[in-house]
């Protein structure tokens, strides 16, 4: 392990500390479930109500609430209360460039094995 740490050093680069990724891991956890990641694409585009989400998500209300309760709780979205309704919006800004990347990897149609799209 040092012989690894010392080559990066070397080369100028230096390495976050595992207590740090230790946090990023656990953010990357959070976001790892398809609902919450097209709600944070709906998300990077403006605010939603909750059943607005829901109904993208094809999931109950109740559902997309927890979804958004545990992106909230990691410090993804900012939450707004309009007398009944709930509107949330993006609170970290590098859920652009990380959805960026996830769409460039799996996003849009898929070319054939011909050189086509299906």
């Amino acid at each position: 392990m040092v012989g690894v740490f010392r080559k990066s050093e070397r080369r100028g680069r230096r390495l976050t500390s595992l207590d740090r990724l230790g946090q990023a891991a656990e953010c990357l956890r959070t976001l790892a479930h398809p609902h919450r990641l097209r709600i944070v694409q709906m998300l990077l585009e403006g605010r939603y109500a909750v059943g607005e989400l829901a109904e993208a998500c094809e999931i109950p209300s109740h559902m997309a609430s927890e979804h958004l309760r545990l992106m909230q709780r990691c410090g993804f979205l900012h939450m707004q209360k309009e007398g009944r309704c709930a509107y949330y919006t993006i609170a970290e800004p590098h859920l652009a460039r990380i959805m960026a990347c996830i769409e460039d990897r799996f996003g849009g149609p898929k070319p054939t094995r011909s050189g086509g799209l299906d």
